[in-house]
């Protein structure tokens, strides 16, 4: 499987970004999807996930009301919407596979894609 996260990028803080997890090389649809964050000097962290048939989310309670998961399955794509951008969402962005039983523990996930930087400037 090759996850591959897109979208990243400068941004002022209040701004927006919509950040892409294409996939391929496996069965997108029949997977759970989560991404996660991790800032220079930090541990990864959980930011939101997203059940298989796309009507379960979850988020941490740092972006809920200001993030958005959501998936396309014909597209093989997850998708990542983020409004009202604080410095404090600086961080490399990653997604994965969900494998385990937890939606927030990043063991629970196999497959990562190489990450997306995500820069808030104040």
């Amino acid at each position: 499987v090759q996850l591959q996260a897109s979208g990243g990028g400068l941004v002022q803080a209040g701004g927006s970004l919509r950040l892409s997890c294409a996939a391929s090389g496996r069965t997108f649809s029949s997977y759970a999807l989560g991404w996660f964050r991790q800032a220079p000097g930090k541990e990864r962290e959980f930011v939101a996930a997203v059940s298989v048939d796309g009507l379960s989310t979850y988020y941490a309670d740092s972006v809920k009301g200001r993030f958005t998961i959501s998936r396309d399955n014909a597209k093989n794509t997850s998708y990542l919407q983020m409004n009202s951008l604080k410095p404090e969402d600086t961080a490399v962005y990653y997604c994965a596979t969900r494998l385990g039983s937890s939606w927030y523990s990043v063991r629970d996930y196999d497959y990562w894609g190489q990450g997306t930087q995500v820069t808030v400037s104040s």
